[in-house]
């Protein structure tokens, strides 16, 4: 092993036993994430649940799942939570766009604040 890798490997761990400063920059990442985090679950839970809804709809209609649930005519009821859940997962990304946009407004005197603060360093 040379010099430089042991002086690599020496950093890397004095760096794990080091204490972490909190700096601005920190912050604003943490600011940033919280105006988005609330948005991306809606979205993964709702595209998920969409999906789950329309598959439901495409496999009563596809296979013989409504004759094992003892369901006689299974196409329209199946066409009906097919196209609900493909509504739903075309309406979720206005619905993000929507929520995002809100928090964005809520949120930006203090990002910008603290951005201008980092900047002006």
């Amino acid at each position: 092993m040379n010099r430089n890798d042991q002086d690599y490997l020496v950093q890397k761990i004095r760096t794990q036993y080091t204490e972490k400063r909190y700096t601005e920059l920190d912050a604003l990442r943490e600011l940033d994430a919280k105006v988005k985090r609330p948005a991306n679950v809606f979205a993964y839970v709702f595209g998920s649940i969409g999906a789950v809804v329309m598959g439901s709809g495409m496999s009563l209609v596809m296979t013989d799942i409504g004759a094992t649930l003892g369901l006689a005519g299974v196409m329209v009821p199946g066409i009906v939570i097919g196209v609900a859940g493909l509504a739903m997962a075309l309406i979720n990304y206005p619905i993000y766009k929507g929520i995002l946009g809100n928090r964005k407004k809520k949120y930006a005197p203090e990002i910008m604040k603290l951005s201008e603060s980092i900047l002006n360093k």
